[in-house]
């Protein structure tokens, strides 16, 4: 997930790995110096192949026959830019990733929410294709239509912000293989439906009206200034920072941390920890689970 988007990097090479040009050390260099300029992400020497393969795509769409010409052209045109950061970007993720942090979202949040009686405010950060916010979004609409009728009435809102636009268009679309929608427990299918479109990969499945209603889903760079001014109930950033750098890693969480509504959770990566001074903020409640410290609203 990713990811930044959910922003992951595979170790393994791309499928256009050791075709085309070869990456140089200078343009790998040159990639690498944009990739944490603008994302804020690592690129060790160990991930040359990936970068080179991922990139081989981008030459043979511009008609170009090596890199030093390419990285030129990213100099001079944003969007090409944009695009290389997007296709060095790899968001991996499923429904009920990590089903423990929907269980503690289900048993411990949700009935702050619903007793609260005004909603709440959620957010997907690194949000991929849209698995996370949509298992989210499944939880609080819970196991039956009667039981989801606070939704309607409560102003409860998923912010699901990603680096990627071709990402955010998936989540806008809210459709799926039929096949990752099996991981998706019995319980919450209720909440998806047969598409009526059938694309080249087979079956597909739709995500419910009432899921897609509370689901807003927008472009975003972690590391960039962010608009939003509320402060959430939970923020769910997960698999994300552990491509970063200990300096971004220690930022990003800081910022995440202040993003909290007073006892509101941080939910992280099964391989990540808080640092600094969100570590200092937040208390441990579960695995990779944090609550800002202060009273629940």
């Amino acid at each position: 997930m990713t990811a930044a988007a959910a922003l992951t990097l595979p170790s393994g090479a791309g499928a256009d790995a050791g075709v085309g040009p070869l990456l140089g050390d200078a343009e790998f260099a040159a990639v690498a110096a944009v990739m944490m300029a603008d994302a804020r992400i690592h690129l060790p020497p160990t991930k040359r192949t990936l970068v080179q393969g991922r990139l081989a795509r981008r030459l043979r769409m511009h008609g170009l026959d090596g890199f030093r010409p390419y990285l030129a052209l990213v100099r001079a045109d944003a969007a090409e830019r944009q695009a290389m950061v997007t296709a060095l970007t790899t968001n991996h993720t499923h429904f009920f990733r990590e089903r423990h942090h929907f269980d503690h979202l289900r048993d411990e949040l949700l009935p702050r929410l619903r007793a609260g009686g005004a909603g709440g405010r959620i957010w997907s950060a690194g949000c991929s294709s849209g698995e996370e916010v949509y298992s989210i979004a499944m939880t609080l609409l819970g196991t039956d239509r009667a039981g989801a009728a606070w939704t309607r009435t409560a102003d409860l809102k998923l912010l699901a912000t990603d680096i990627a636009p071709p990402v955010v268009d998936a989540v806008r679309a809210a459709t799926y293989a039929a096949q990752a929608a099996d991981a998706i427990p019995e319980a919450y299918r209720l909440w998806t439906r047969a598409a009526e479109d059938v694309g080249p990969g087979g079956a597909r499945a739709e995500m419910a009206p009432e899921a897609r209603a509370l689901v807003t889903a927008r472009v975003l760079n972690l590391f960039a200034p962010w608009p939003m001014r509320r402060r959430y109930d939970a923020i769910f950033c997960r698999n994300v920072m552990i491509y970063f750098d200990d300096e971004a890693k220690a930022e990003l969480e800081a910022r995440l941390v202040e993003r909290l509504a007073p006892g509101g959770f941080l939910y992280i990566g099964h391989s990540e920890r808080l640092v600094g001074p969100a570590a200092a903020a937040t208390v441990s409640c579960g695995q990779t689970i944090y609550r800002l410290k202060g009273d629940a609203r």
